[in-house]
């Protein structure tokens, strides 16, 4: 209940000017959101790989409404890839794109074009895009960029969302590509998705395997040790080395568990949001997992 709440709260502007006037928000938001700026994102960039693991960076932002939003976030993604050329970390250091921040909503053809700049700026700099999955109504238009995308950029990544019904049969027509699965972030009906979360972990495995014995590059994104552990194992029966996929989690949550991932010999990569549109991105975050409400409810106390 708590959860669906705090996801309605993330769609209202009146939840949005109480949740943003509040001293110590601030501080809260530092915890999930690497800042505002680009250089505050590099820098966490920096120090992210120089402890050995990777990041995908998201330049936070949803819904555009006006055409000159979507060119600017485009662009913003463009001079990100550019001040991460000269550092060399190609694929190491790649960026997840909402096409709702590129003009989804006002024009497809737009938020095509916005992603292409975006794409051919990342190969410039020897990176590589994910598409962010949104809502279920905007996944048929996603998945319709992503295939106009790799007809020039093959690599291009998809997120796929576990609880809903219909991601088994994509993760299957998407199983020799690069696939990041989540579970899934958003309030969606019972006519969609599975509501609960034993059902949710049952369709994130189905899914997990259906990537797994595909041909492509399974993007595990979880903080569940018992979905990391069954990723563990469905790749060693896939026969795919600590090389053929790779684990996310997002920055702020388990960063001990990231590091030991990686100290193991796993390929773990951070997603890092930066911007200062944070406010829907850090609702999802708090509604995901009860820790996240109590974290901000001591800091709210001060302690």
């Amino acid at each position: 209940m708590l959860g669906s709440l705090l996801l309605a709260g993330s769609r209202s502007p009146l939840a949005r000017r109480a949740v943003s006037g509040l001293p110590l928000t601030r501080k809260v938001v530092d915890r999930f959101v690497a800042g505002e700026s680009t250089a505050d994102v590099v820098a966490a960039t920096r120090r992210l790989t120089g402890s050995g693991l990777s990041v995908t960076i998201d330049h936070l932002g949803e819904e555009v409404r006006d055409p000159g939003t979507a060119v600017a976030a485009a662009k913003a993604y463009v001079s990100l890839l550019e001040e991460l050329r000269p550092l060399g970390l190609g694929a190491r250091a790649e960026v997840s794109v909402k096409l709702s921040a590129v003009g989804q909503a006002l024009d497809p053809g737009m938020a095509l074009e916005n992603a292409r700049q975006i794409c051919a700026a990342a190969r410039e700099s020897g990176s590589t895009v994910t598409l962010d999955m949104e809502d279920h109504t905007t996944v048929d238009a996603t998945l319709g960029v992503l295939r106009a995308l790799r007809e020039d950029f093959p690599e291009t990544g998809v997120a796929i969302q576990a609880y809903l019904f219909r991601s088994e049969a994509d993760c299957r027509d998407l199983a020799g590509s690069r696939v990041r699965l989540v579970k899934g972030a958003y309030a969606e009906p019972a006519s969609v998705a599975w509501q609960n979360k034993a059902e949710v972990d049952r369709a994130y495995v189905r899914c997990l395997r259906a990537l797994m014995n595909g041909t492509g590059y399974p993007m595990v994104a979880t903080h569940d040790d018992r979905l990391i552990a069954i990723a563990e194992s469905l790749a060693v029966s896939a026969g795919r080395g600590p090389d053929d996929y790779e684990f996310q989690m997002l920055y702020g949550i388990r960063a001990d568990r990231q590091a030991a991932l990686a100290a193991a010999g796993s390929r773990v990569r951070v997603y890092v949001p930066y911007g200062d549109d944070w406010y829907g991105y850090f609702m999802r975050r708090l509604a995901e997992r009860p820790a996240n409400v109590a974290f901000f409810l001591r800091a709210l106390r001060g302690k």
